[in-house]
């Protein structure tokens, strides 16, 4: 990319501004997990919400999400120290880290997929919710459960999961990636077919619209 990818600008904000807002429909409170120039990214990132603060362009995402929000949003910065490692690594880091919040549920988000819609992110929280509550916590908070989203059968990004289901995957060592991990601890795996392209489009160049990566879900 050239730079960080948390730090390159579309339609106006960076990647990483434009990850969390999403996920504030839906999440009180956003981790982000940082590695390579992640001093510089926190520095930049914290100057580019106090300034949407100052112009009040952040009064909208206060107003919106679930009925039972708290009234206030957070951000989170976690510095996963073996970044190198590979993207696993800080996944089970961030999932690590959001589960000390003791959430019912997490949504997961790669920062390189920023055209994901909030409304995307709302539809996500609201199934899970719905599963959580039929099938979930407080009757058995052991349910292990993953919903996925999908754009004319590919799968894409943001994964939301259980708490049970991300407490799985920290621990997990043997598992390859993020969906190996799923596939090896879900008892049920969830599909949400969505007309948002964004969940597809992984942006890995500078300029373009992004490039397309998925695979075919299972129906």
């Amino acid at each position: 990319m050239g730079s960080p990818k948390a730090l390159v600008r579309s339609r106006g904000q960076s990647f990483l501004v434009r990850g969390v807002r999403a996920l504030w429909s839906v999440c009180d409170t956003v981790v982000v997990v940082l590695g390579a120039d992640g001093e510089r990214i926190c520095q930049e990132a914290g100057e580019e919400f106090e300034s949407l603060v100052a112009r009040g362009m952040l009064a909208p995402d206060l107003r919106g999400g679930p009925r039972e929000r708290s009234g206030e949003l957070e951000v989170r910065f976690a510095f996963n120290r073996r970044w190198a490692s590979g993207m696993l690594s800080s996944a089970r880091f961030g999932l690590a880290t959001a589960l000390a919040l003791r959430p019912r549920g997490v949504i997961l988000l790669p920062v390189d997929h920023p055209q994901v819609r909030s409304r995307t992110v709302g539809a996500l929280g609201v199934m899970l919710e719905g599963a959580l509550g039929e099938f979930g916590a407080p009757r058995n908070n052991g349910f292990a459960y993953a919903l996925i989203p999908r754009h004319r059968g590919l799968r894409g990004h943001p994964v939301a999961l259980s708490a049970a289901l991300a407490a799985l995957i920290t621990r997990d060592r043997a598992a390859r990636d993020l969906a190996d991990g799923i596939r090896r601890h879900a008892r049920l795996v969830g599909y949400l077919d969505v007309a948002d392209r964004g969940i597809l489009v992984n942006r890995n160049s500078p300029a373009g619209a992004g490039k397309a990566k998925a695979k075919p879900g299972r129906r």
